[in-house]
């Protein structure tokens, strides 16, 4: 099997079916970048679209280092770029939706085959939740939330991917955070019951 930094090497070299593995292995997290960023499904799916496609161009830039990064970088410019063009009003679905316009039950990124019904329905609440709560941000802090809390990448990664200082990363998400304990609160009849007590946790 072919590891990750044999793909590189040969994408460099400009072998096309090795790039299309990298496409494979990083595409469903680019689009879930995408949609929690931007919030609507086709949007998301342009901007991952745009994302490969710059990042084919200009793979000859990769100087090493961590390939995820790079990736995310193009990825959150593509969502800068999908997000601007459209020009568009927030809409805040109740239900987020698929590129075929079907509920969505839930984000794959809390997904967890092994749960319950119960489980997986106490999730599906809470997704929805976050995403209506996530539409709300501005941007550019939404931005910063998925990049740490969903995607797990620390400060450094985040501010090397958005071009903003630390401090600026760690003022953002920290406003960001609140406004999103904030907007939950509005849900507490739609989150799950271990989710009601907000002022609680955050006074812990």
């Amino acid at each position: 099997m072919i590891d990750l930094n044999e793909n590189i090497t040969r994408s460099l070299a400009g072998d096309l079916d090795a790039f299309n593995q990298l496409v494979l292995q990083f595409q469903s997290q680019v689009y879930n970048q995408a949609y929690r960023i931007i919030g609507e499904p086709d949007a998301a799916a342009d901007a991952t679209q745009e994302a490969f496609i710059s990042a084919y161009r200009k793979l000859h830039t990769y100087r090493g280092g961590s390939f995820k990064s790079w990736l995310l970088r193009i990825v959150s410019n593509a969502c800068y770029d999908e997000y601007r063009r459209r020009k568009r009003q927030p809409v805040v679905p109740l239900i987020p939706e698929n590129q075929q316009g079907e509920e969505l039950e839930t984000a794959s990124w809390l997904e967890d085959p092994g749960e319950s019904p119960e489980q997986s329905a106490e999730r599906s609440e809470l997704s929805r939740a976050i995403q209506i709560c996530l539409d709300r941000l501005e941007f550019d802090f939404r931005m910063m939330v998925v990049l740490v809390d969903i995607q797990g990448m620390d400060y450094a990664s985040a501010a090397d991917i958005t071009n903003n200082p630390l401090g600026t990363v760690k003022s953002r998400l920290a406003r960001a955070r609140k406004s999103l304990q904030e907007c939950l609160r509005g849900f507490q009849e739609l989150l799950p019951g271990r989710f009601r007590h907000l002022d609680e946790v955050a006074t812990e």
